[in-house]
């Protein structure tokens, strides 16, 4: 037998109620959606680059021709190079080597190119520090002006002060070491200097 009371002690049973939303978000989402809209339909396709990596449009004109693509070595070093060496070039004490400042980097350029071509093992000394560690091959993912522009970039980054290294010289030690697929042994480094 149910107590007298019992329907007091029960909350009443969920239902649902008529909430819409609200008018002024429906409109704001009509008017984001009209705009985008519009948006899609007036801007062109070759219009100038006022967003993105900033070209101008005579650079964006020679792209769109077919003309040679001018690569660009602080956006190839930030894409490549810089989760290990830092974009202050200092790299990670005792665990990848700086750049700036190294002889390494602002040394022969024939060693330089080699070791990105191909990579590096072993331990190597780096103002006064040894670094054991692998720099991984570079050669099969970067072209020769690809690799000249990241080796240009960092031969002049960070006070370092060495000329640049164009696309030829990246291309002859290519071509001198292409029967190469091992990465280079921090103890061949002396041989590689002056190599071509």
């Amino acid at each position: 037998m149910k107590p007298a009371n019992s329907h007091k002690t029960e909350h009443a049973d969920p239902h649902e109620q008529h909430n819409p939303v609200p008018k002024i978000v429906l409109g704001l989402v009509a008017g984001l959606v009209v705009w985008a809209a519009s948006y899609i339909w007036t801007e062109r396709a070759d219009g100038l680059a006022q967003l993105g990596d900033r070209r101008d449009a005579q650079a964006l004109a020679q792209g769109a021709a077919g003309g040679a693509r001018v690569a660009d070595g602080r956006q190839l070093f930030a894409a490549n190079c810089q989760a290990c060496h830092q974009a202050t070039g200092q790299g990670l004490p005792g665990v990848f080597p700086p750049l700036a400042g190294s002889p390494l980097v602002t040394g022969d350029p024939v060693v330089l190119s080699q070791i990105v071509l191909h990579g590096l093992t072993g331990p190597v000394e780096i103002l006064g520090t040894t670094y054991n560690g692998a720099m991984p091959a570079f050669g099969e993912q970067l072209g020769d002006a690809e690799l000249a522009a990241v080796l240009t970039h960092i031969r002049s980054a960070w006070g370092n002060q060495a000329p640049a290294i164009d696309a030829a010289a990246v291309g002859a030690a290519r071509k001198w070491s292409a029967s190469r697929k091992d990465p280079w042994h921090s103890d061949e480094l002396h041989k590689l200097a002056g190599a071509q």
